[in-house]
């Protein structure tokens, strides 16, 4: 099965490096995503371009791929789901949850003129990141793009109600599928909330498995294009 990958903040295509062999191994194709803005040169990008990229990368894909998503991007997989319901065969959010109808897409770092650099990682210090060496730190923040404001601040709207039918597992990194389940519960996470097809599932690694578990992951994606 195709599976389109798409990576969060400041990530291009390349977070999915030491996945793309994991999914090949199970029988999969995996997409990833350098998305407009992170990666491809242009600065001045807009969250709808990033929205309308996944939409294209469905529409491209042979048969119904599975749409990933992690961090911030967890808001643009579940955007397959709105714009392509019967489509998609679901989606999988890594770390993250879609964004409340008519919030902003990411808007959580001050920007630096027109873009927000990679903060680097006081702001992610303990159970996100305790998992990744100095290297691969060191690595990650290397290759990480400024986003465009235009895409932090794009404003979030919804637009299908079929989306909450869609097949969902919620991979649960830095947090637990206990805790996520109180956070949905609380209403905090209104998208999770009125889906009918939720499965949370577990994960041993900090908020980038991607890097640092990329076997697990991959597993996880396999499970999930079969339910």
């Amino acid at each position: 099965m195709d599976i389109v990958l798409v990576a969060g903040l400041w990530l291009d295509g390349s977070a999915w490096d030491a996945v793309l062999p994991e999914l090949e191994r199970l029988g999969h194709r995996g997409i990833p995503l350098t998305l407009p803005g992170q990666g491809d040169g242009a600065t001045s990008s807009t969250y709808d371009d990033q929205a309308a990229a996944v939409a294209a990368a469905v529409d491209a894909a042979d048969g119904s791929p599975l749409v990933v998503g992690h961090s911030a991007a967890c808001t643009l997989a579940w955007v397959a789901a709105d714009r392509r319901p019967e489509a998609v065969t679901g989606a999988v959010l890594i770390g993250g949850f879609p964004a409340t109808e008519g919030s902003t897409y990411a808007d959580f770092f001050e920007p630096a003129g027109e873009s927000v650099p990679f903060p680097g990682w006081e702001p992610f210090a303990g159970p996100d990141s305790d998992d990744m060496s100095p290297e691969l730190k060191a690595e990650v923040a290397a290759g990480a793009h400024p986003v465009p404001v235009g895409v932090t601040k794009g404003v979030v709207h919804w637009t299908d109600e079929r989306r909450h039918g869609v097949p969902l597992t919620l991979v649960c990194p830095e947090f637990s599928p206990a805790q996520a389940q109180e956070w949905i519960a609380s209403g905090d996470v209104p998208e999770l909330a009125a889906a009918t097809a939720l499965e949370l599932v577990d994960i041993d690694s900090g908020h980038w498995p991607m890097y640092t578990q990329p076997a697990a992951l991959a597993s996880l994606l396999d499970e999930a294009t079969r339910r």
